[in-house]
C-alpha cells in the first residue's frame, strides 16, 4: 500500500498577516532617520531594531531585494529602500518628490514648450517617475519606463555624486561606455550645472537633465527635456540652463541651501 504524505498546509490569513506586519516593520527601519542619514543598515543593526534574529532578517531582506522593494549597496552591503517602492509610491502623487516637482515641472514645460520628465537612478538605469507636459495634464507613456544611464543626460546628473570606485562597481562590466568617458561627461555636466546628449540614446533625439538636490545635497532626482532634434537641437544650452533654475526651485523645496560644492573627491587615472 502506497502512503501518500499529507499535503502540506497552506499559510493562513493571519500567517501571512503577521509576516506582511513584520516586513513592514524593516521598511518602517530603513525609512528612519538613522537609516537615511547612514544611507543604509545592516543586517545586524535592522535585527536590533526589529527584535528579530538575523537569519530571519537576512532572508526577508534577500525576498525584498528580488522585488526591488529595498537595494543592497554592493559595497557596504547595507539595505536601503529601493526605487520600486518609491515609484509605486509616486504615481499616487503621495511622494513628497513628486509633489514638490509638479508644478514646477508645468511651468518648465510650458516655458520651453516641451514634455519634462522626473527622473531617479535604479541599478544601471533611470527610471521616470512622472512626464508632465505644459498643459495641465500627465503624459504617461515614460512612467515607469527604465532606460541606460550611460546614455542620458539624466544618467550624467544622477550620477554627480559617484566616484570612480562606484562608477567602476556598477558600470565596468557593461562595455557600453568606458567608466573615463563617463566620468568626463558626469564632471562637464557638473561644471555646466546640467547635462546634454545629442543623438546617444536614439537616433535623432536630444536632451538635458539638471540634478535635483534634497536637504543634504545629495543629488536625488533630475528634471530632463527631451525632444526631436529639429525642435530643441539648436537651443540645448538655452534649455539646459532653463532647466537647472527649475530644478534648483525643485530643490529648494525639499530643504537644500544653495552653497558652493566641494570638488570630486578623488581624480580618475
Amino acid at each position: 500500500m502506497t502512503h501518500t504524505p499529507p499535503p502540506t498546509p497552506r499559510p493562513s490569513a493571519v500567517q501571512r498577516g503577521h509576516g506582511l506586519r513584520r516586513d513592514i516593520g524593516l521598511l518602517e527601519a530603513l525609512a528612519s532617520d538613522e537609516a537615511q542619514n547612514a544611507g543604509g543598515l545592516g543586517v545586524v543593526r535592522l535585527a536590533q531594531l526589529v527584535g528579530r534574529e538575523k537569519t530571519q532578517i537576512s532572508r526577508a531582506l534577500k525576498a525584498l531585494a528580488a522585488e526591488g522593494i529595498v537595494e543592497r549597496d554592493p559595497d557596504t552591503l547595507e539595505y536601503r529602500l529601493g526605487w520600486r517602492l518609491f515609484s509605486l509610491v509616486a504615481r499616487t502623487s503621495e511622494n513628497r518628490l513628486v509633489r514638490m516637482a509638479e508644478p514646477v515641472m508645468h511651468g518648465l514645460s510650458a516655458d520651453l514648450e516641451e514634455t519634462s520628465h522626473l527622473c531617479v537612478l535604479s541599478d544601471q538605469e533611470v527610471l521616470t517617475l512622472l512626464s508632465v507636459s505644459g498643459h495641465s495634464f500627465r503624459v504617461h507613456g515614460w512612467e515607469g519606463r527604465g532606460v541606460p544611464a550611460w546614455q542620458t543626460s539624466a544618467g550624467r546628473v544622477l550620477l554627480a555624486d559617484a566616484t570612480p570606485d562606484e562608477l567602476y562597481v556598477r558600470f565596468g562590466t557593461t562595455g557600453e561606455m568606458p567608466v573615463p568617458d563617463l566620468w568626463a561627461r558626469i564632471q562637464e555636466a557638473k561644471r555646466d550645472g546640467y547635462a546634454r546628449v545629442s543623438e546617444e540614446f536614439e537616433p535623432g533625439l536630444v536632451g538635458v537633465s539638471a540634478p535635483i538636490r534634497d536637504f543634504r545635497g545629495r543629488v536625488v532626482a533630475a528634471i530632463n527635456i527631451s525632444a526631436p532634434k529639429p525642435r530643441l537641437g539648436d537651443r540645448l544650452d538655452d534649455a539646459g540652463r532653463t532647466t537647472a533654475a527649475a530644478a534648483a526651485r525643485v530643490s529648494a523645496l525639499l530643504g537644500w541651501e544653495p552653497r558652493r560644492m566641494s570638488p570630486p573627491r578623488t581624480r580618475l587615472a
